[in-house]
């Protein structure tokens, strides 16, 4: 094949479908997904609440403005700008500012510091770990008895973190800079449910918290969390972004992956190490055959392949080089009823999709087997009983 015909190289991602629930910087999450090959599924699980209608937040911010806090603790760069910003609307800004310039300001690590220093405040000190356990640590060894102390909550529950304050005889107000609702439009999100419990989706991401028991909450409603946490146990890579966004999914007994650092590249280049090693690669009619989600990579070039035809693909690779009867790919097809010629149909269309047709044989009146080369037979089995 010439250099200008040579299809491009598939990204580390590319085959895969990866499904997005987060609502804030889910475009961002997307096109880094997109930018690896994924295919993505988009489902925001929550909607914030625009800061300038929270009256939750005004009333905290009115409530401190009255009675000043002895320490504010920071959490996120992006709900700092914005509390600020929501005080600005409301002609609460400076009185906030002025506050806030009287207080140990705690910071939870360098965005965050950012934000209050481009505010014109100074932070008293920022744990290097970025560890809200840290923070903790530091109050507590500090003594936190008969203190006033805010919290910048940011839509995700910090375990034991107020409650070990107020065990200590700390005053805590809590400042809720987003507010998480149920998305106005939940079709998404039940689109997104079908395709996980189906394996229409090779991955699940989270965010936050919040949106991951929104999630599980939703499968409950609809009867399919048996289903979900199967898939996630087995099949779909559930993928959080850190220890505190895991927590909903933990207490079901799912088991997730997580970046060492908290953040959204991070955790796309967890994916992109994950996914493709779950892969299914097999040596078979002298090429390389890479099995992702939606896709095959045959001797790197990826090849897309219909729905039906990836179920008869993955039949064929849990045994292969084994002869697989017609009716057993019949079940594996979706929907497909009992006629066999269902299954002709589709494998003439998977071997088309692969654009090399000796991948797959016919074996007479028996089936369809994965040609495995020769040399694999140790690996896979003795082969040729299965003819």
């Amino acid at each position: 094949m010439d250099d200008e015909q040579r299809q491009p190289e598939p990204g580390p991602l590319s085959g895969f479908t990866v499904g997005v629930t987060a609502a804030r910087r889910a475009d961002e999450l997307g096109a880094l997904l997109r930018r690896r090959g994924a295919a993505v599924l988009h489902a925001p699980a929550l909607r914030i609440v625009p800061l300038a209608d929270d009256s939750d937040l005004l009333a905290a911010t009115e409530e401190l403005i009255r009675v000043g806090p002895d320490v504010v603790v920071a959490t996120t760069a992006i709900g700092f700008r914005g509390w600020v910003e929501a005080a600005d609307g409301w002609g609460l800004g400076e009185a906030l500012l002025d506050r806030l310039r009287g207080v140990e300001l705690l910071a939870r690590g360098p965005k965050v510091k950012g934000a209050i220093r481009a505010a014109g405040l100074t932070e008293k000190w920022s744990p290097s770990s970025e560890s809200m356990a840290e923070v903790l640590d530091r109050l507590l060894g500090e003594g936190v008895d008969g203190r006033r102390i805010a919290v910048q909550l940011h839509g995700e529950p910090l375990p034991g973190f107020v409650e070990a304050l107020r065990a200590g005889g700390a005053d805590v107000i809590g400042v809720p800079v987003y507010r998480w609702m149920p998305p106005e439009d939940i079709a998404p999100v039940d689109r997104l449910l079908d395709a996980a419990v189906s394996h229409g989706v090779d991955a699940l991401t989270f965010t936050s918290a919040p949106a991951a028991a929104s999630f599980l909450s939703r499968a409950e409603e609809r009867g399919q969390l048996r289903e979900l946490l199967a898939v996630l146990h087995h099949d779909v890579l559930p993928a959080c972004v850190g220890p505190v966004t895991a927590l909903p999914l933990q207490a079901r007994g799912v088991d997730t992956v997580q970046p060492d650092r908290f953040r959204l590249g991070p955790l796309v280049q967890l994916l992109c190490q994950e996914l493709p090693g779950r892969a299914r690669t097999l040596p078979v009619a002298g090429h390389r055959v890479e099995i992702r989600g939606h896709a095959v990579l045959v001797d790197g070039d990826l090849r897309p392949v219909p729905p039906a035809g990836m179920s008869l693909l993955r039949a064929l690779s849990r045994r292969p080089g084994w002869v697989v009867a017609r009716a057993e790919l019949l079940r594996a097809l979706p929907g497909s009823g009992r006629d066999e010629h269902a299954v002709e149909t589709a494998m003439a269309r998977l071997r088309t999709a692969l654009g090399t047709p000796k991948l797959i044989q016919t074996v007479v009146k028996r089936g369809y087997r994965l040609a495995l080369d020769p040399a694999a037979d140790n690996k896979y089995g003795d082969v040729a009983s299965g003819v």
